[in-house]
């Protein structure tokens, strides 16, 4: 408390008032000056005034004693004030010599000398000691975070934003010894607490995953076309490299208070409106020549990557309803005939080859709608209804309405389970070839909800655990009443041992996987006769086609839906970027397995000589490239984050360098020159633009961020980069998504790309 209040008392001598008390002597009482003021009488006066005399002589008036002084002699004496007393002194309220180690006073009464100290050190020490306490506070909570529950981490997250918050660190002096609290990029609870930082600097994300938003999504018609966008879409990955290259170069000047948003760098049509005209004849059909042609093309472009309508039953029942005008189909036949319509139109006009006569894709589309309003939402479902929603869906991705075909597909995924599809039939009153094409109405249904999962950043909405559904078996429809097929079909011990010679085995990389593809255990000579059996059936029956196709995308989707929910779930931040590094090439190794067990036919890594199945080696190939970057990507996304360059050696500089090459090997599939022809008659035209996009925002990340100006690898990245710009200026003649992607890209290379030769005026490009 004395450090406080300065000096001691005991150690400024009043020099007015101060009395000597060297006279005094052991026995003698000592004089008061606070009683008796004798300081103007005479000497004389004194001694002949018998009272005062006896006053000053006598001790029964508070007459104060002596206090004896040491008998030893002292070696010192006292050189006046001190700087700084120890602690005896101090606490006795004595002059203190101020010698070290030990002072006079302490040396002659022969106890220990110690001098305290002095406040600031006092508070060194005391800070000292709290980043002891909060380092080891943060290594503790570290290690439970990934065990706690989901409100207890939840409640972390939250306690952590509100210190963050009343304490910024942006605001801690760097040369306080104290550490800030979870600022180590490779926490992954690290993000929550940044997470409330308002300006415009880069956000550390530790693995490419994030469990909270920044944004108001219901902020205006623009946040709500594009809603939420999640880490596993290319938006998010050119978004976050836009932001953080205007930081840096606007570094110095005044910074916004507000982040862009995510909606500044979407390149599809989902803040335009669909417009439908009131004057549609809903009974009118074209004629029977265009519909023939529209119907042709719907099942050659669409139907082999989603069979969801059967083929064979709808084409009896469309030549029946041409051929003989007496037919009346129910209301939902006609939304799907008026879908097929659409999309087949949709497809012609992207590919330049628009029908004599034939109405617009929209119209068609807006007499489906028209047909439909009502039973969307007020009833039932049944298989036709979840058939309609599936085409909707479709058609709306096909159009760039991607945020309206999200909402729609999981619509349809709902009537799916609502019916039971999703669940393998054992009924005996449907016929084995109806179970089939059930099963494939819900794994077309299942690859288009992942696709658009994949586009969107968003969760799938099926759930392995709740599927026993049966995989596509690898045969023509035509096919299903063969016997030796039907026995693939009927017997599950059969089909899953056949299925297991065919595809990737992915319940071996996650347990959660769907029962179907599971073998049962099986013991003796009937296993091995049973799974003899199925490999006969397919050696003898089982050839290439469109059907086996649709199989290993299916079996891709799988692997996509796991990376997705292993690396980029919300649930993914709390594991550590060891467990995460640890995944990445379990799943790249999975994706290679895949290819692995492709039949030379679909094999796009081979050299092809019979120009067969183009169009479904080439949806393969981009599924596949897609699938890798979207396993990779974190690796990208991390080197991004850190300041300095990681090894050559670790594990996360290998992934990230396979990333790069993955999306130069996605680019290499299109032809060196922009074909529409090649891009609407044998790439997946619905997502080409998707695909294209994520390659290129790979390459540009790399070469914006960790590429030297004037090296190789700056000058091959460049030359893949111009040629995807180049097919996204001639798509955008046809599609304004097209266009509005290769604007986005002409803007960050004239800004920030000048240095590698990209020297744009997008002005003078429009």
């Amino acid at each position: 408390m004395s450090e406080n209040f300065g000096t001691p008392y005991s150690e400024y001598p009043n020099v007015e008032n101060e009395i000597n008390y060297d006279w005094a002597v052991p026995g003698y009482p000592q004089p008061s000056p606070f009683e008796f003021n004798t300081e103007n009488i005479p000497l004389h006066d004194i001694r002949d005034n018998r009272d005062i005399r006896d006053y000053l002589s006598n001790d029964r008036v508070n007459a104060k004693v002596a206090i004896p002084r040491n008998a030893q002699p002292s070696s010192w004496t006292s050189s006046g004030r001190v700087s700084r007393a120890c602690e005896n002194c101090r606490e006795h309220k004595a002059k203190c010599s101020g010698h070290r180690p030990t002072c006079h006073r302490c040396l002659d009464a022969g106890v220990p000398c110690s001098y305290g100290d002095r406040k600031r050190e006092k508070m060194v020490k005391q800070l000292n000691d709290l980043t002891t306490r909060v380092e080891t506070f943060d290594a503790l909570l570290r290690g439970l975070y990934p065990k706690l529950d989901a409100s207890s981490a939840q409640q972390v997250d939250q306690t952590l934003r509100e210190l963050n918050a009343r304490t910024p660190l942006t605001q801690v002096n760097p040369s306080t010894p104290i550490l800030a609290l979870f600022t180590n990029p490779s926490s992954p609870i690290n993000q929550p607490v940044l997470s409330s930082r308002t300006d415009a600097s880069p956000i550390s994300i530790p693995s490419g995953t994030v469990d909270y938003t920044e944004e108001d999504f219901n902020r205006d018609e623009k946040a709500q076309a594009t809603g939420f966008v999640g880490e596993h879409s290319e938006m998010v990955w050119l978004y976050r490299l836009k932001r953080d290259l205007d930081h840096k170069s606007l570094k110095g000047l005044k910074k916004t208070t507000e982040l862009p948003s995510i909606s500044s760098v979407n390149y599809f049509q989902n803040d335009s409106e669909i417009l439908f005209l009131d004057d549609i004849d809903l009974a009118h059909r074209p004629p029977q020549q265009i519909a023939n042609k529209l119907v042709e093309t719907y099942f050659h472009v669409v139907h082999p990557t989603f069979p969801i309508i059967g083929k064979a039953i709808f084409l009896n029942q469309y030549r029946s309803f041409y051929a003989n005008p007496n037919v009346r189909p129910g209301k939902r036949w006609i939304i799907v005939l008026n879908l097929v319509f659409a999309i087949a139109t949709r497809h012609a006009f992207l590919a330049d080859q628009p029908q004599p006569n034939c109405d617009d894709h929209q119209i068609y589309f807006a007499r489906a709608w028209r047909l439909n309003v009502g039973s969307v939402l007020l009833h039932h479902p049944d298989l036709q209804q979840a058939q309609v929603e599936g085409l909707a869906t479709f058609y709306l991705l096909s159009v760039g309405q991607v945020n309206r075909s999200w909402r729609l597909i999981g619509l349809a995924i709902r009537s799916a389970v609502t019916m039971g599809l999703n669940i393998r039939s054992e009924s005996e009153s449907i016929t084995h070839s109806s179970k089939k094409l059930r099963y494939r109405v819900w794994w077309a249904l299942f690859t288009l909800d992942i696709m658009l999962c994949e586009m969107t950043g968003r969760p799938p909405g099926t759930g392995e655990i709740f599927c026993s559904t049966p995989l596509p078996v690898p045969f023509a429809e035509e096919d299903f009443w063969d016997k030796r097929v039907a026995q693939v079909i009927t017997d599950q011990r059969t089909r899953n041992a056949f299925f297991a010679s065919l595809i990737s085995d992915t319940v071996t990389a996650s347990p959660e996987e769907s029962t179907t593809l599971r073998i049962p255990e099986r013991h003796g000579a009937d296993k091995g006769k049973q799974e003899e059996r199925a490999s006969q059936t397919g050696a003898e029956n089982l050839t290439p086609n469109s059907s086996l196709y649709f199989l290993y995308a299916v079996d891709l989707a799988h692997i996509l839906r796991e990376a997705i929910n292993t690396l980029y779930a919300p649930r993914a931040i709390r594991q550590s970027w060891h467990d995460i590094e640890t995944a990445i090439p379990t799943l790249n190794n999975h994706a290679d397995n895949w290819l692995s067990r492709l039949p030379a036919e679909f094999n796009f890594t081979m050299l092809d000589t019979t120009h067969q199945f183009l169009q479904q080696r080439a949806g393969l190939a981009f599924r596949f490239y897609a699938t890798k970057l979207i396993i990779l990507q974190p690796c990208i996304q991390r080197l991004f984050q850190q300041s300095e360059p990681s090894s050559p050696g670790t594990v996360c500089d290998q992934m990230a360098s396979l990333c790069v090459q993955i999306a130069g090997q996605m680019l290499e599939l299109l032809p060196k020159e922009p074909d529409s022809t090649w891009l609407y008659g044998v790439a997946p035209w619905w997502c080409i633009l998707h695909n294209i996009m994520q390659s290129t925002t790979i390459l540009l990340t790399e070469l914006l961020t960790r590429t030297h100006v004037g090296t190789t690898k700056a000058v091959g990245i460049t030359k893949k980069i111009n040629k995807a710009t180049r097919f996204l200026k001639v798509m955008s003649s046809k599609d304004l998504s097209s266009k509005r992607a290769w604007l986005i890209c002409m803007d960050l290379l004239s800004r920030h790309g000048s240095k590698f030769g990209f020297d744009v005026d997008v002005e003078t490009e429009l």
